[in-house]
């Protein structure tokens, strides 16, 4: 049964790692000293799971915040009608351009890298 609490524990730290938390916080909330979680960090296999958690974390909110997106454009586009003050006025208009210019380079960024690997692709295919 060590393994399994070795699992147990080894897990609570990772989600506690990959969630921000100091390697003192993450010992404390895993039961383990700082010390484990040091030589556990040294263990490429370890790091390739956090990494892996933390990716997976970052995909999940960034799946989340483009779920909201959609009412966030309709709330600045309803605080940039006239009946509101000119202050929320502003401020949804500099959000909404900043928001707009951030899309439009990511998808140009998108587009052209998804253009390079598929000639990458038909390079090393012939």
């Amino acid at each position: 049964m060590p393994h399994s609490g070795r699992r147990n524990a080894d897990q609570a730290v990772l989600t506690a790692l990959a969630c921000g938390a100091t390697v003192e916080a993450a010992a404390r909330q895993a039961g383990v000293s700082a010390a484990t979680i040091h030589r556990r960090l040294k263990d490429p296999a370890f790091t390739r799971r956090l990494q892996r958690l933390r990716f997976d974390m970052v995909q999940r909110t960034a799946g989340a915040l483009t779920a909201a997106a959609t009412e966030a454009v309709r709330t600045l586009l309803e605080l940039m009608k006239a009946s509101s003050p000119h202050a929320s006025r502003l401020g949804a208009s500099k959000a909404v351009l900043e928001i707009g210019m951030k899309v439009r380079e990511t998808a140009e960024l998108e587009e052209r890298l998804s253009a390079l690997e598929e000639r990458l692709a038909a390079d090393g295919s012939t």
